[in-house]
């Protein structure tokens, strides 16, 4: 079966750190740029994180420069983002997406501009 799956998520305190993980099956995640997104109640799906094919080049968002960390193992076809010095503002459901390029390092935040997307993984934080 080909698909994507989050995991990971939990309900953590302000301050705590989370690794979120995506795991492809049925085809080979080195090919793909990936992307870490997140979708909080009442607002648009946004991009927090993503790592492209090849050269592993990666993009932040501003919000979460310096405290998320995204990155790859093909060998295992897992992605995963280390969120560290978490924020109440951070709440969301994660989403990973993977699209087929060498060029492009962030899919787009449309389902249809991503080959794959997971279901989600719900992150609180809240004290």
């Amino acid at each position: 079966q080909v698909q994507l799956v989050e995991s990971g998520g939990a309900l953590v305190q302000p301050g705590e750190s989370l690794r979120l993980s995506c795991a492809a099956s049925g085809f080979t995640l080195e090919y793909y740029s990936i992307g870490w997104f997140r979708q909080a109640p009442g607002k648009g799906r946004e991009v927090v994180s993503c790592i492209r094919s090849g050269d592993g080049i990666t993009y932040y968002a501003d919000s979460v420069k310096g405290r998320f960390t995204i990155s790859r193992d093909n060998a295992e076809n897992m992605a995963y983002l280390q969120m560290n010095s978490l924020k109440p503002e951070d709440t969301a459901i994660y989403y990973c997406a993977a699209l087929r390029s060498i060029v492009v390092v962030c899919p787009g935040t449309r389902k249809d501009e991503s080959d794959y997307w997971g279901r989600g993984t719900q992150v609180t934080v809240s004290s």
